[in-house]
């Protein structure tokens, strides 16, 4: 579904990506691990067009979209939920998620959309005329996720969605994401919680410097001696 092959990509004369190859299956959990400043969300902001590649292609099912607008690789279904949820704060719950389903093919089945969201989510059904800002962060974290739903995502990008949110948020999180991934929906997920985030995932890609130094599946990486010392702490 999704292929990166020899990515660079930065900002400005600095390169933060050097020759990434990703892969990205069809129906898949994959995962992006790494340090600050590996380049993790860096990978995620040029697969959605929001810094263009110096060099490399981006392959969504086969077209090439590297350098193409945002706004048009989110109406060949990717969306991405950013880092630290972004949501509109003086807007309510209900006009952050109709937010999400403006691309084109989402406005059609809007409500029942809606409807599906508010299942998935009950405790925001409870906030639908509650300004963002009021809730918490837990329920702030399941509108971006609703949000991006909203899009009918062929694939769905998650940026850190465990950052700054309390242990058992973070388990529900996950829970949800692993939801998500039954439905079909192919997941993409960048997250310094390593071992939370192997766990959910089928594939994994290790991202030092900017370069993927390993690739395997989630168990192997879970595994590695290398990931355990430097990410787990083992």
């Amino acid at each position: 579904m999704l292929q990166l092959n020899n990515v660079s990509a930065g900002y400005g004369a600095i390169n933060v990506l050097e020759d990434v190859d990703l892969s990205v299956e069809e129906g898949e959990v994959v995962t992006i691990v790494g340090g600050n400043g590996a380049g993790k969300t860096t990978t995620l902001r040029t697969i959605s067009g929001l810094v263009t590649p110096n060099r490399g292609e981006i392959r969504f099912e086969g077209q090439n979209i590297a350098g193409m607008a945002s706004h048009d690789i989110v109406d060949l279904g990717i969306t991405m939920i950013p880092e630290a949820r972004q949501l509109f704060p003086d807007m309510t719950v209900r006009e952050n998620l109709q937010m999400g389903a403006y691309r084109r093919g989402a406005q059609e089945g809007l409500k029942q959309r809606l409807e599906e969201v508010v299942a998935m989510f009950p405790r925001i059904g409870e906030r639908l005329d509650q300004r963002a800002e009021s809730l918490s962060g837990g329920e702030q974290q399941m509108v971006a996720i609703g949000r991006g739903m909203m899009a009918r995502p062929r694939l769905l990008m998650f940026d850190e969605p465990s950052l700054g949110l309390a242990p058992i948020i973070v388990a529900q999180v996950f829970e949800v994401i692993e939801r998500i991934a039954r439905t079909g929906t192919t997941v993409l997920i960048v997250e310094q919680n390593v071992y939370q985030t192997l766990k959910a995932a089928d594939r994994g890609y290790v991202l030092e410097n900017g370069r993927v130094t390993m690739a395997d599946t989630a168990d192997a990486l879970l595994g590695n001696d290398h990931v355990r010392r430097a990410y787990l702490g083992i």
